[in-house]
């Protein structure tokens, strides 16, 4: 027994080491709050925890008998260590591939933006026409205002892409501005909690405790939803100088 308790615990342990190194520096780099609850993406993040922490050094465990010949035990560990490095390149090609890339102002709300939510016909005109804000391999998530374009022509195409193809303006990085620009378009969309009518009466009775602890005014206008693929979320400003103060889960 206590060969393959040694065999379970240097397992767990190498598995745990390169999970935390590649799902911990994917979770540092871009899915920290609020990207991590608006993507949705713990549902992947749990499945290759449970491969790699809990199935894998438990079938080592039932595997490594002490009386069995050395190269089949190698042969049973390999074949257990490739399925746990299949499931973490699923997971991490994933995360990767949804990681947030953008908050972004629309008209009236803030959008999260994926990395797939952008295709690379879009990347590639927004390295040309809007460098300085288009996304790269490493980018970090960026606050960002995503208006329509100034222009009739280019305004109507991009309405159109939205209409009948699907493609929002947020998916369009050559468009985006920097976040500074945006404030006078957030300031005359803030609104009160009490106004968010997208959340119950309960979920603005709880977001309204949670700004008062934090000292923020529930009844000025300082709001505006933060949207996402997951429950949305309360963005709070400070309403004189527009500071991000908080985000806010209604629960």
């Amino acid at each position: 027994m206590r060969f393959r308790l040694k065999a379970f615990g240097l397992h767990l342990v190498g598995s745990a080491s390169l999970l935390t190194l590649t799902v911990g520096g994917i979770y540092a780099g871009w899915y920290r709050w609020p990207g991590w609850y608006l993507t949705g993406m713990r549902h992947i993040a749990l499945l290759v925890a449970a491969i790699d922490l809990a199935l894998g050094p438990l079938l080592t465990l039932v595997v490594a008998s002490p009386g069995k010949p050395r190269r089949e035990l190698a042969r049973d560990i390999g074949i257990i260590v490739a399925v746990q490095l299949c499931a973490l390149v699923y997971g991490s090609v994933t995360l990767w591939r949804g990681r947030p890339l953008y908050y972004a102002l629309t008209t009236n709300e803030l959008e999260m933006v994926q990395a797939s939510d952008i295709s690379s016909s879009e990347r590639a005109l927004g390295r040309r026409d809007n460098p300085l804000l288009a996304p790269t391999w490493h980018s970090l998530p960026r606050w960002v205002w995503a208006p329509l374009p100034a222009d009739k022509q280019a305004r109507q195409k991009v309405i159109r892409s939205m209409i009948f193809a699907r493609v929002d303006v947020t998916q369009m990085p050559r468009y985006f501005k920097p976040w500074n620009e945006a404030s006078a378009m957030l300031r005359k969309h803030l609104s009160r909690v009490s106004d968010q009518t997208i959340f119950s009466k309960a979920e603005r009775q709880v977001l309204e405790a949670k700004m008062a602890r934090l000292g923020v005014p529930p009844d000025q206008p300082d709001t505006i939803l933060l949207t996402g693929r997951g429950i949305p979320l309360l963005a709070v400003f400070d309403p004189a100088s527009l500071r991000l103060a908080a985000v806010l889960a209604p629960h």
